[in-house]
């Protein structure tokens, strides 16, 4: 009986123990957005086309098209995992896919600006084009 009681103690304490937790991302707003950007160790990543971003970006943001094929593999290249990652796209929606991917490959802080660049517009925060 000491036996089995110890197998289960130890299936338990295996399932039950060893829960890890997932990590998320932040969405934020525009506003809590541009202080997360002045903050030192933070990369702001523009996910959306290039015709998109040289059209108009937010400045210093960095461009890798989340629906280009190797996104995964250009955002594990590119950087740096000790960083916080600032993600943007257009509206709001592409931005959570590649923050989930982010999330996945284990970064450090991943936020996302909620409403993308068309919300960045709206609050009045500034832009630069190519």
């Amino acid at each position: 009986m000491k036996i089995k009681l110890s197998i289960v103690m130890a299936i338990f304490s295996f399932l039950f123990g060893c829960t890890t937790t997932q990590r998320t991302f932040d969405s934020v707003s525009a506003e809590e957005f541009q202080k997360i950007l002045s903050q030192p160790r933070v990369v702001c990543l523009d996910v959306r086309t290039p015709d998109e971003y040289n059209s108009s970006h937010i400045k210093n943001a960095i461009n890798i098209n989340v629906l280009s094929e190797d996104f995964e593999q250009q955002v594990v290249s590119r950087l740096a995992k000790g960083e916080t990652i600032a993600v943007y796209c257009r509206s709001g929606n592409r931005s959570k896919k590649a923050c989930s991917i982010l999330v996945k490959n284990k970064y450090k802080k991943v936020v996302e600006l909620s409403s993308g660049i068309n919300g960045w517009v709206d609050a009045g925060m500034e832009t630069v084009s190519k």
